[in-house]
């Protein structure tokens, strides 16, 4: 299989890379994700993962690799965008928005096709139902430290599974990688998974 291009330092990508069996670099793109203008969710989630991939682009022109893949996951409630905390008040303001209600998980996948010399991006939008959460709670998860660097303030495939009543979509893409989707994605572009 030809190697990808992975423009993230996400250590759940890496490890659902390492799972589908994906040889791969790891290359962290760097981009403001603070500037969301006037995008919608879901488009400002693809528009930051095709930041990612142009990112890398830009820096590999010369010697550009056949596959770049990059992903950006947010938190949308009530129009509101939750990506990574700043600090833990702002994970704190987080937890306490989305306790006893309905979320969406936006994941967005850009993977740019050295073959064809384009961009495909593609995005997976899934709900995630919190129960109520004590404040004490709260204050016992934000004590884990497991809210950083991640959207929203929480991993579901950590003790926040605690919170979680429900969810409806794709499990994997709310960890940070819709596995299904990606897969589909890249055989649709060409590549050859399984092949050596």
């Amino acid at each position: 299989m030809e190697p990808i291009i992975l423009a993230s330092g996400s250590l759940r990508r890496q490890e659902f890379f390492k799972l589908l069996g994906l040889p791969f670099s790891i290359m962290p793109a760097r981009i403001d994700e603070e500037d969301h203008g006037d995008l919608k969710p879901r488009e400002l989630a693809e528009e930051l993962a095709v930041r990612k991939v142009n990112n890398i682009i830009g820096l590999l022109s010369s010697r550009l690799p056949n596959w770049i893949f990059g992903a950006d996951t947010l938190i949308s409630v009530d129009g509101d965008v939750y990506g990574k905390p700043k600090d833990r008040e702002d994970a704190h303001k987080m937890l306490t928005k989305l306790q006893g209600r309905n979320h969406e998980v936006i994941t967005a996948m850009a993977l740019y096709n050295g073959k064809g010399k384009n961009v495909d991006c593609r995005s997976v939008v899934s709900s995630v139902t919190f129960a109520p959460i004590l404040p004490e709670d709260i204050e016992w998860y934000l004590n884990t430290g497991e809210w950083q660097g991640v959207a929203g303030a929480y991993k579901i495939q950590g003790l926040a599974g605690c919170f979680v009543s429900g969810i409806i979509g794709s499990y994997s893409g709310i960890v940070g990688l819709p596995m299904h989707e990606f897969y589909v994605m890249l055989k649709e572009n060409g590549y050859s998974y399984g092949d050596s």
